[in-house]
């Protein structure tokens, strides 16, 4: 029978009912190759980025079904992002994606 908190010589009174967690060596391997894992990850990930879904101002008209005004006015207002090549207007089809989720109306603020 293991000796009770108030018997072990040393120990204090505000550590008498404080539970004890046993990490074995197989846990902290584990830990080791989880964390080894994820780093290995972030890697790929940091190293070899997604390629870029790149389209042309008609591509994006298409898409979106949006007008060569409209599309001009939302790229002369910074709304959309645009990279010029030469003569030519790129666009980050995926950038375009994410700027109209995060524009997303609805009831609460009295428009469809």
């Amino acid at each position: 029978m293991a000796p009770r908190a108030e018997q072990v010589p040393g120990l204090s009174q505000n550590h008498k009912h404080m539970a004890a967690t046993i990490i074995t060596t197989e846990d902290l391997m584990e830990f080791k190759e989880d964390l080894l894992e994820e780093f290995k990850k972030l890697m790929v990930e940091h190293t070899h980025p997604k390629p870029k879904n790149w389209i042309r101002s008609s591509d994006v008209r298409k898409r979106y079904e949006i007008s060569p005004g409209t599309l001009h006015s939302l790229r002369s207002r910074n709304i959309i992002p645009s990279y010029k090549v030469g003569g030519l207007l790129f666009y980050d089809a995926e950038e375009i994606d994410q700027i109209i989720l995060d524009n997303k109306v609805g009831p609460l603020d009295g428009t469809v």
